[in-house]
């Protein structure tokens, strides 16, 4: 089986920090090489990957800004799309943009929706119903308009994740900062519950940083920038337990499964797909207020953390993702 895999051009695929959608994008093509599939990824030229690569620039825009985004993209798709007869089957990991050839070529196309940016892609989406095979990364991230093969939750390398039972004291935020990523409130419940919070991410909202986030840091509210792999693993593992107050509906939320995969809990805000990643007073807890995750912190004592890396290994891990694709796969080229 040839199969193209096709991740963004924003960040390298993995990202050396930020990219979800890379990072995702990554797992699917490594664990289909591991698999002995021949793979060819389709990402920025500064990419990692075992298998084949194809790209069109060096680095992402979001790296060098001197590029234009839309004019990389286009060359991007364009560059894989032209070369569709070289594949069995094309795995889009790029929105909505494939989908507008894939009518034009005989190779079947799925589409894993990483979320939607905005209800106004969904006429896109909804033309190609009927060949694009969309995948959803959670049942809650679904839209009624649209015909869906399966829902496949994103996997991680479970080998990058190493498990603490004895973790320190210090609560965890990990996300960009941004409104939507609640990094503010995260503070809020590190204040009342009298805890140390560290925060890592990259400034999506500089206003925001400077407005909520930098006054209040010192010595228990700490910014450590950006973080990536290694240091990563160290921060989730050795946490207490991960604040996630998020005020979206968020489709999916790599960070909560990446803490759980070290065995730290995750207090979280009950929105989007957090009940389908949490299992609630067993893996942490959905709550509804800063109040409500102050308490949860003062409960983490009764939640188990081996149960949380094995809950997190049996639904998150990169293995199960991939057998998920690979029997899509063979239903999709089954019908074609």
């Amino acid at each position: 089986m040839r199969v193209a895999v096709l991740s963004p051009v924003a960040w390298r695929t993995p990202p050396r920090h930020y990219g979800p959608w890379e990072q995702v994008a990554s797992n699917i093509a490594e664990g289909l090489i591991k698999r002995g599939i021949d793979v060819t990824l389709f990402a920025t030229g500064d990419s990692v990957t075992a298998g084949k690569l194809e790209s069109i620039c060096e680095m992402g825009y979001e790296e060098d800004r001197t590029q234009d985004a839309k004019v990389l993209e286009c060359l991007h798709i364009s560059n894989l799309m032209e070369k569709a007869g070289e594949f069995d089957i094309i795995h889009n990991n790029f929105d909505f943009l494939p989908l507008t050839y894939s009518a034009l070529i005989n190779t079947p196309m799925i589409t894993t929706i990483h979320g939607f940016s905005s209800q106004k892609i969904i006429p896109v989406y909804k033309k190609y119903n009927s060949i694009g095979n969309y995948v959803s990364i959670s049942n809650s991230d679904r839209s009624s308009q649209l015909d869906y093969i399966a829902t496949v939750y994103n996997g991680l390398d479970t080998k990058y994740f190493d498990f603490n039972g004895q973790p320190d004291d210090y609560l965890l935020y990990f996300g960009r900062i941004h409104p939507h990523k609640g990094t503010a409130e995260a503070i809020e419940i590190a204040k009342k519950s009298k805890r140390k919070l560290i925060i890592a991410g990259i400034v999506q909202d500089e206003d925001y940083f400077k407005e909520k986030i930098e006054p209040q840091l010192n010595e228990q509210i700490v910014y450590v920038g950006s973080a990536g792999p290694e240091k990563r693993n160290e921060l989730l593992r050795n946490a207490f337990a991960l604040l996630h107050p998020i005020s979206f509906d968020e489709p999916f939320g790599l960070s909560v499964a990446e803490a759980m995969l070290c065995g730290t809990p995750v207090i979280a805000f009950n929105r989007g797909s957090m009940p389908e990643l949490i299992k609630h007073e067993e893996t942490g807890f959905l709550v509804n207020t800063v109040d409500e995750a102050a308490d949860a912190v003062d409960a983490l004592k009764n939640i188990n953390r081996e149960k949380c890396r094995t809950w997190a290994t049996t639904k998150f891990s990169c293995d199960k993702m991939v057998d998920d694709y690979l029997s899509l796969y063979s239903q999709i080229l089954s019908r074609a």
